[in-house]
């Protein structure tokens, strides 16, 4: 079974940054695509961002293109979303996801995290 456990968010003012981080754990965990998603308040969840197996791939949701990056340390199994330039209207529930296949723009994850909560705010 793989467990995923996100870190890393917080209270941010408008143009600030956060790191989120994604610890990954379980059998064959380092050849699974990973993958940020977000939910805000009465909104439905949507794709973020996602990166293949070897780290060699990603493939950004245009919310998060030029101002999000997504990484991996295949040594650590951990995925990294790097948030710049943040806005009011990135305020979410920010959840991380694994796959053996690599769901680019797809809710069809098969394992998920529990979240860690963003606020974007002056």
């Amino acid at each position: 079974q793989v467990q995923l456990v996100e870190s890393g968010g917080g209270l941010v003012q408008p143009g600030g940054s956060l790191r989120l981080s994604c610890a990954a754990s379980g059998p064959s965990v380092s050849s699974y695509a990973l993958g940020w998603f977000r939910q805000g308040s009465g909104k439905e969840r949507e794709y973020v961002a996602s990166i293949n197996w070897g780290g060699t791939g990603t493939y950004y949701a245009d919310v998060a293109e030029g101002r999000f990056t997504i990484s991996r340390d295949t040594a650590k199994n951990t995925v990294y979303l790097q948030m710049n330039n943040l806005r009011p209207d990135d305020t979410a529930t920010y959840y991380c996801a694994a796959d053996q296949f690599w769901e680019v723009q797809s809710l069809d994850w098969a394992y998920w995290g529990q979240g860690t909560q963003v606020a974007v705010s002056s």
